[in-house]
């Protein structure tokens, strides 16, 4: 076997902090710039909405670039799995120079014409935070090439250092800069730059030490390789676009809630948070997955990719299981911090409550399988399905039972569960059959 349960342990654990670690700093980040006042906490999260979408196109090239180099690294070729690399690196960095170029220019008219007329002290609180954490684009395309090539290598302790220095690096910047410097909005979005940069740095010379199976040593050029460009973007580009469109996705549903009434708003924002502490374990298994179907995919052994796609599968619901336990019993202690109305603490139950049972049906099939499959290569098909459920399921779904038959927020959350078990049924199919082992690019 490719991988032994040491093997699995040394690249899932890192991955579970990793995963936790962002989720507690974002909780840390919401909290010191909320200190500003409203003004910066809602110009702040305006601004995230686009930068959630570029963050996203960066991680799917990154994991375009990591799926060819696992295929490579499968075929114990070393040499081209550092030229694979090297070019999503240097794609990666051109493309975020060009969307940097594009922000620093048009910010004003780009602001006005997502957000509309906000405003003024909202408005200008987004154009700082905007302009300033531009500059961190290219070197968060940069991370995100390098750490998912690490993980690729099966060496997720490295991103989790390195993740572990960046995330220190912003909640110690937003305390200097925010608090001690009086700089408000320009703090936080500084303080992010600069841990971003300082991560970028040094995960980009790392790739440089020999000793690494997928190294830049020798790689290093100027010039697009075509072939294997065409490569990358093959995997990169549909994620992209599934997870563009996933998040647009997120922002109607979002709209769709504010209509519902402020313990609504208040009881689907607690539940985002708290749904994500749920799916922590799953996640990082998921990335887990990418890395080690593509290498099984690469070295020919497709008999392993389903072996370890059905055995990481197992261990995700077993952690799901635990998860969604702890948050039902826990639901009355973890409401209780939030200080809702009485109103929005029995809804956001209800919603926790409902999540926690029907993600462990109907989760793992329909979140996990999708990136066995673009470890292989396979990405329209799983792509053209998310959408198509996504829009029918998630939105129209979603507004038929809130809106139309006043279900309200619950009836939100129930499309949600309705588009996993569709996703979840057309994956298993796909994964029944042999086409999706043989879409190597």
């Amino acid at each position: 076997m490719l991988y032994s349960k040491k093997d699995l342990q040394k690249l899932i654990i890192p991955l579970v902090f990793e995963q936790l670690l962002s989720l507690l700093v974002g909780l840390a980040d919401t909290l010191m710039i909320s200190g500003v006042g409203e003004a910066a906490v809602s110009g702040v999260s305006l601004v995230d909405t686009l930068n959630i979408l570029i963050i996203n196109i960066f991680m799917a090239f990154g994991t375009g670039g990591a799926v060819v180099a696992g295929h490579y690294l499968g075929q114990k070729d070393s040499e081209n799995a550092g030229r694979a690399a090297w070019q999503v690196n240097l794609f990666s960095a051109v493309s975020a120079v060009a969307v940097t170029i594009l922000f620093m220019v048009f910010h004003d008219g780009l602001l006005h014409l997502v957000f509309g007329q906000v405003e003024v002290a909202v408005m200008e609180n987004a154009k700082s935070y905007l302009l300033i954490t531009a500059v961190s684009i290219l070197p968060l395309a940069i991370y995100n090439a390098c750490a998912g090539l690490f993980r690729a290598m099966g060496d997720s302790k490295t991103t989790l250092y390195i993740s572990i220095l960046m995330n220190v690096l912003n909640v110690a910047g937003n305390a200097i800069l925010i608090y001690g410097a009086q700089m408000g909005t320009a703090g936080a979005a500084t303080a992010t730059t600069i841990s971003r940069t300082v991560a970028a740095v040094l995960i980009f010379a790392l790739m440089f030490q020999r000793k690494r199976v997928i190294n830049f040593c020798g790689k290093v050029t100027l010039r697009f390789e075509p072939h294997m460009i065409k490569k990358i973007l093959h995997i990169g580009v549909p994620n992209s676009l599934e997870n563009s469109l996933f998040q647009l996705g997120k922002i109607i549903t979002i709209s769709m809630v504010s209509t519902y009434g402020t313990y609504a708003i208040a009881a689907n924002a607690v539940c985002n948070t708290l749904t994500a502490f749920n799916m922590l374990p799953a996640l990082a298994i998921n990335s887990a997955i990418l890395s080690i179907v593509s290498v099984c995919i690469g070295a020919g052994e497709n008999e392993q990719a389903r072996y370890y796609t059905k055995k990481l599968m197992k261990l995700a619901n077993v952690s799901l299981i635990i998860m969604s336990a702890l948050i039902i019993l826990g639901a009355d202690v973890l409401l209780a911090f939030y200080n809702l109305s009485p109103e929005a603490t029995v809804l956001a139950k209800q919603v926790l409550c409902y999540h926690a049972v029907l993600a462990v049906l109907f989760w793992i099939p329909s979140f996990s399988l999708p990136n066995a499959f673009r470890a292989a290569g396979d990405v329209l098909w799983p792509m053209a399905i998310a959408i198509l459920s996504m829009w029918v399921f998630r939105l129209a779904l979603s507004y038929f039972l809130g809106t139309i038959c006043s279900i309200g927020l619950m009836g939100v959350w129930i499309a949600m569960t309705v588009d996993w078990a569709f996703r979840a049924v057309c994956y298993m199919i796909r994964f029944r059959g042999n086409k999706w082992e043989k879409m190597k690019v």
